[in-house]
Parts: structure tokens; sequence; C-alpha cells
């Protein structure tokens, strides 16, 4: 009876807890689309020339304003929280949409977070300040943009350009919808969104498996 309680502790257990803590706060199984099938990104310029679209990568998205580098904290605060511990998954990228003439301050960023950081899934990308606000229209969510086109909440897209997030009953049974996460927070970033983004790989390592085990049957 000692071994079994042993062998349970030591094995049964921790398995329980990652499952419970790997689910998620939000008890949810799958991370609820906010908005579906979002507009792809038009011809813009990214601060390396290459062509950033929404289209099967899983994407963290942003919108920086005009005064972006006021809001450099931030970008801090991504990167260390959610970027540095998933940049090595291949199928993931960090955009934001910056408007044109805001290039030298993007670079800095850039600058300041190399040094430490494998920047190459950070993307800046550039539009005029009519198509950042058109492109943060079709998203229809709740939250606005500040007067100079920026927001501190960043926004995870899924590869089918599905906008996600919490819609539904808490473990409180509260109602809990949640668009974005507050970059300008780090809590927030390591507990909501850090949960909702294992949801999130959680479904594509799932489908990954599925879809190998189908084509090992054929």
């Amino acid at each position: 009876m000692k071994k079994n309680i042993v062998l349970f502790v030591l094995f049964v257990l921790p398995i329980v807890a990652y499952l419970f803590f790997a689910s998620g706060v939000n008890s949810f199984t799958t991370l609820p689309v906010i908005t579906p099938k979002i507009a792809d990104f038009g011809n813009w310029k990214s601060l390396n020339s290459k062509k950033v679209s929404l289209d099967k990568k899983i994407t963290v998205l942003g919108f920086s304003g005009s005064d972006i580098l006021n809001n450099r904290g931030n970008y801090f605060n991504l990167n260390e929280k959610i970027y540095k511990r998933y940049n090595g998954f291949e199928d993931l990228q960090f955009v934001v949409l910056c408007p044109i003439g805001t290039e030298k301050e993007a670079q800095k960023i850039i600058d300041a977070l190399s040094p430490f950081t494998d920047v190459k899934n950070w993307n800046f990308v550039f539009a005029s300040n009519e198509d950042i606000q058109k492109f943060y229209d079709q998203l229809h969510l709740k939250g606005k943009l500040d007067k100079n086109l920026g927001t501190s909440n960043v926004y995870i897209v899924d590869k089918e350009r599905n906008l996600r997030g919490r819609k539904g009953v808490a473990k409180d049974q509260k109602e809990e919808y949640k668009e974005g996460y507050n970059t300008f927070h780090p809590s927030e970033l390591s507990n909501e969104m850090l949960d909702d983004f294992k949801i999130i790989l959680y479904e594509y390592r799932a489908a990954l498996k599925k879809n190998h085990n189908a084509t090992k049957q054929l």
C-alpha cells in the first residue's frame, strides 16, 4: 500500500498538476474565437523589407502608435514574458503595426532587444494612419486605439487568421471576456496571456499528432 502511494505521488500527481496548469486558468479546452477570419496585411513594408503575412502563422499582434519609444517598456515586458519563452516555435511571429514615419524608432527597439534576444521573429510593419485604423476596425474589438493609433494591448491570431481570446464563463461563474493582453502589466502577460497561449499551442500540437496518426493509419 505504501509503495502504491509513493508511486502515485512520484509519477501520477506531477502529470495531473501539469495537465491542470497547461490547460489554463480560464478552464477552456480551446481558446474561443473573438473575431473570425480577419483580413491579412496589405502590401506594407516591414523593417527588414520582408513580406509579413498572418496566414499559417500564430501571431502576437500589436499596434505601436506614433509614440513608440515612450512605450518601449511594453515591448521589453512582452519580450521577457512571452517572446523569449516561445521564440523557438517555428510557426510563431510577433508583429507590431506602426505608422509610416516611425521606422527609426522601431529600429531602436530592435537594437535594444538584440543584445540579449534573437529578434528574428520580431516584425515591425508600417502602414498609413488610414490603413492602420481600417485594419483595426475590422477586428471588431471593444477596445479602441488611442489618438496616436496605438494600444498597450496585444492580440493572439491563429493560423487561420481568427483573433482568439476569452469569451465564456470563468470558474467563478462570472461572464469572462478578454480580447487582448495589456503589455504594460507584466503580471497579465505572465498569467492570463501565458495561460491562453499554452492553449493555442496545445491545440496545434494535438492537431499535428492527430494528423500524424491518421497518416500512419493510411
